[in-house]
């Protein structure tokens, strides 16, 4: 269990958690690929692909090589899609698609960091339209996402941030620099070995259902190594929470989107990194009982 509230004398600390296959069981948005062709986003060749790429995903993770693909593939896959469409979409088909495949242990360390007065943020490669909803699902505080850039209310293909690997540790950096973070008392979840940046950017780092890569790293490394198999719907583990309604989640999607872009605009006036810069330019074994490391005072 994680410790007592917070010291309010000492700095703000926060839970950065990974996405997919660390909150979740599957990939956020391979899973909405049927959602889309419903739509008429994707035609039946696409969610054929989608569904091997998210077979691949969850037999053994992506490596950097198979996440640029895929990034390739859905960039290209997403021109032309009207933005507003998406977050409709999303929304209405959230609680049937992704309240399902919420790991049980992750909501319940999403519960014992706000408890102990940590905030929570979600760190994905996935794009904001989905994450944003998804993170307003769990209750999380913040949400850093990829952004798609937008014309006209579509989307034209190309990146305008894309949040993987280093740019994860970077914008958990400016993160703590505007929030206060003290990052040496913050925790961080991941499934990846991509995300060891965002992992040794905090003083408490555990590998989620690792990958191999990552799995070797934690031994090496001596990080704590948690495995999550117990997907639950929040209402069945608790069934009197009051979940959002799906109108409330599209405004919730296109609030968090605003907020989310006026963050980033924040940041990248406030510091920009020469790599984060070129790239914008350019486009978690808990077993039951378990302790987790003791809570810094």
């Amino acid at each position: 269990m994680l410790g007592g509230v917070e010291n309010h004398s000492l700095p703000r600390t926060a839970a950065f958690f990974d996405l997919d296959k660390t909150v979740i069981a599957k990939s956020s948005t391979l899973t909405f690929s049927k959602s889309f062709y419903q739509g008429g986003l994707i035609n039946r060749r696409a969610v054929l692909r989608t569904a091997y790429a998210q077979f691949v995903f969850l037999a053994g993770g992506a490596d950097h090589d198979q996440m640029e693909r895929m990034r390739q593939y859905l960039s290209a896959l997403c021109r032309g899609w009207n933005v507003q469409q998406v977050r409709e979409i999303v929304a209405e088909t959230l609680h049937e698609l992704i309240d399902p495949i919420i790991y049980d242990e992750a909501a319940s360390l999403v519960e014992e960091h706000h408890a102990a007065g940590r905030d929570v943020v979600i760190v994905s490669t996935s794009g904001a339209e989905v994450v944003e909803p998804i993170g307003q699902l769990l209750g999380a505080d913040r949400v850093v996402a990829t952004r798609m850039v937008v014309e006209d209310g579509v989307f034209t293909g190309e990146i305008e941030y894309y949040a993987y690997g280093p740019t994860k540790a970077e914008a958990i950096r400016e993160l703590a620099a505007s929030e206060g973070y003290d990052l040496a008392r913050c925790y961080a979840y991941s499934d990846s070995v991509t995300d060891i940046p965002m992992l040794e950017a905090v003083g408490h780092p555990h590998a989620v259902n690792p990958d191999r890569g990552l799995r070797r790293e934690a031994v090496a490394r001596d990080w704590p190594v948690l495995s999550f198999n117990r997907p639950v719907r929040l209402k069945q583990r608790v069934p009197s929470l009051s979940m959002p309604s799906r109108s409330a989640l599209v405004v919730a999607a296109a609030v968090g989107a605003a907020a989310a872009t006026a963050g980033l605009m924040w940041l990248a006036g406030r510091r920009r990194t020469p790599a984060l810069s070129e790239f914008a330019a350019k486009s978690k074994e808990l077993r039951p009982g378990l302790p987790l490391p003791p809570r810094q005072e």
